[in-house]
This record gives C-alpha cells, sequence and structure tokens, in this order.
C-alpha cells in the first residue's frame, strides 16, 4: 500500500470525526465508565442505582458520568430531584464503524505484506 493511500486514509478518518470520536474513546478508556455503559445497556437507571455496585462516593460515579454524557454516550431526564440516564448509542455506533474501518485498513496491508513476502520467497 501506498504512503500516499495510507496518509489519505488517516486524514479521512481524522477529519471525519475528530473531537466527538476523541471524547467517545476518552470516555471508553476507564472501567468504571464502561461499566456503567453496560448497566445501562440493560435500560434507564437513576445515578443512586448506578452508583450501588461500587464502593466510592455518589460523586465521584456522578462525575464519571458526567464525562458519559459530555462524549455524548448518555442521556439525562431529570424527574423530581431524580436524574435518570439511558445509553446514547449513536456514539459507539460511529466509532465502532471507525474501528471496523480501519480493521479493513489493517486487513489489505497486512495481505499485501503477505503477498510480497510470498513472492520473495520463490
Amino acid at each position: 500500500m501506498t504512503r500516499w493511500r495510507w496518509t489519505r486514509i488517516v486524514n479521512h478518518m481524522v477529519e471525519e470525526h475528530g473531537p466527538t470520536l476523541d471524547r467517545t474513546f476518552a470516555a471508553l478508556a476507564h472501567p468504571t465508565r464502561r461499566s456503567l455503559l453496560e448497566q445501562l445497556a440493560a435500560g434507564e437507571a437513576t445515578v443512586t442505582e448506578l452508583a450501588a455496585p461500587y464502593s466510592v462516593s455518589l460523586a465521584a460515579v456522578s462525575k464519571h458520568l458526567q464525562v458519559l454524557e459530555q462524549a455524548g454516550l448518555v442521556e439525562r431526564r431529570v424527574v423530581g430531584r431524580e436524574h435518570h440516564l439511558s445509553l446514547t448509542p449513536d456514539p459507539m455506533e460511529r466509532a465502532a464503524g471507525w474501528l471496523v474501518r480501519y480493521r479493513r485498513f489493517w486487513r489489505s496491508s497486512l495481505a499485501a505484506l503477505a503477498e510480497m513476502a510470498g513472492e520473495h520467497d520463490e
């Protein structure tokens, strides 16, 4: 694969997703936030319900939830004094799409490398 083609693919990925993709991956980088998303995959939950499994303060869980909100991964709905959160799949789908395109890129690059290596063995 030529350097030009590789640069074009990477530049396209950066231009297409930019800060949105950065926020998604940054939010997913912490195991507690990934765990919170797993809980929300089962359905809407309150902050108190989400915090129950953790041995940290409610404030600490709230900070993790704020990071997930800023990345667009969760939505908050306030009912009285209760804050209900639900999963928002769009940013995760965009991240998955980015990973799939990158996987295709690496597969084709590795296939080309294997083909070139096969030519040199002969």
